[in-house]
């Protein structure tokens, strides 16, 4: 590198803009890494909210429950010098300019992040119907917080991790509580059947009836009107089938999107234009651990993916020719339903062996997934060591012995192949 060029580095890390779009828990983590790990230059945040930048899993449980206002980080933006705005909405991007559009102007950057997390999908058709809900948004669990208050009969639209929360939610609030799922089992999209099916019991058990292969109709003022003519009664409708990424104010940009909706990132978490980065559940990438493109919405990844965006940011503004950070993570998320903590580390999708740890009936077990021996993921029902442990031999590539794997009353450590 030239005197001159050395020269220039300094300049470029202090001056160049970074701008973060999207104000929650990928787009805050990104800002605050990016003070962490010494990046001087101006940071600016942009929220479609109004409010403060808040984290969403209590949204479904203390926020809803009414214990607690809210869930806003305790962060100091101001201390950390970076431009909070907030009610500020980013409608487009013009890479060759360099800049994002909003109502109120454009909006000059140096380095993008897209961080914009995803919108729930929309049951067709009940637009405009009232006692509708989803429940994404801070906004969305203030407006559900008096149906729990009042005890209304609640019918839920899904039975994925958020329907299932809800539901439990729900059932504390003393609410009545049915739960609508097009499939024949709950979280049908995520776990194979035989995992899944002990889990309707889950609902029974607290008070809830769980309806399968229930498809809706459409939905009325007080009722809900199934496909094969049912009518469930229902003062409010509150909808969980799922989220997709919100990139829709990305179209003609040019940032390569996949079938998805997913920003297509690569290992480093950079898109397909320079200078564009893309962070959380708006974003995939590539896992070489799992050999696939992995769209992963939990908080667990819009924790860790920062942290990776930042510093290859800071590593490409200094251009000292250093390779860039890969993230390729061990996907984890957690989820508190029905008087049980579920915990899951992993990816399932190739796995070529399924080990039962305990008996899916009690309180307590865990499922292990094996391919070619090898530990590719772990769920984990009210075992929370077997997790901890599943988890570092996950990042391990730890092979396994499948008899003692699949003995409860053996350490999951305990079962790796010497």
């Amino acid at each position: 590198m030239s005197e001159q060029q050395q020269s220039e580095q300094p300049d470029r890390r202090t001056r160049s803009r970074v701008v973060v779009v999207g104000a929650g828990m990928a787009g805050v983590q990104t800002a605050v890494a990016l003070r962490e790990q010494g990046f001087t230059g101006p940071v600016t945040l942009i929220g479609a909210e109004p409010h403060q930048p808040y984290d969403r899993p209590p949204l479904s449980k203390a926020v809803l429950l009414g214990k607690a206002e809210d869930s806003a980080f305790d962060i100091d933006f101001e201390a950390l010098e970076i431009d909070l705005q907030l009610g500020r909405e980013v409608t487009g991007v013009r890479p060759a300019a360099h800049e994002l559009d909003t109502p109120s102007g454009p909006v000059p950057y140096d380095v993008l992040v897209i961080a914009t997390g995803a919108e729930p999908v929309v049951l067709p058709g009940v637009e405009g119907v009232p006692g509708v809900h989803l429940l994404r948004t801070l906004d969305d669990a203030a407006r559900l917080r008096p149906v729990l208050d009042e005890q209304h009969g609640v019918v839920v639209v899904g039975a994925g991790w958020i329907g299932a929360e809800f539901a439990t939610a729900a059932r504390a609030a003393g609410c009545a509580v049915t739960v609508v799922e097009a499939a024949d089992r709950p979280l049908a999209g995520a776990m194979p059947a035989e995992v899944a099916a002990p889990m309707a019991a889950w609902y029974a058990e607290t008070g809830a009836e769980l309806l399968t292969g229930a498809r809706v109709d459409r939905v009325e003022p007080g009722r809900v009107v199934l496909a094969d003519g049912r009518t469930v009664p229902a003062a409010a409708v509150v909808v969980g089938i799922g989220a997709r990424p919100a990139t829709g104010w990305l179209a003609g940009s040019g940032i390569e999107l996949g079938p998805d909706g997913s920003v297509t990132a690569d290992e480093a978490l950079r898109t397909s234009l320079p200078d564009v980065y893309a962070v959380g559940d708006c974003a995939s990438f590539p896992s070489a651990r799992y050999g696939e493109r992995l769209l992963v919405h939990h908080w667990d990844n819009a924790l860790q993916g920062p942290r990776t965006a930042a510093a290859n940011i800071i590593g490409a503004l200094a251009g000292d020719g250093a390779a860039p950070a890969v993230y390729d993570p061990v996907p984890y998320f957690w989820s508190e339903q029905f008087d049980r903590f579920v915990q899951y580390a992993g990816h399932h999708g190739s796995a070529d062996t399924l080990l039962w740890r305990g008996d899916p009936a009690e309180p307590a077990w865990s499922v292990c997934w094996l391919r070619d021996g090898v530990l590719v993921a772990v769920l984990a029902v009210g075992r929370p060591r077997d997790l901890a442990q599943g988890r570092k031999l996950i990042e391990a590539g730890a092979r396994l012995d499948p008899a003692r794997a699949a003995d409860p009353s053996v350490p999951l450590k305990s079962a790796v192949r010497q």
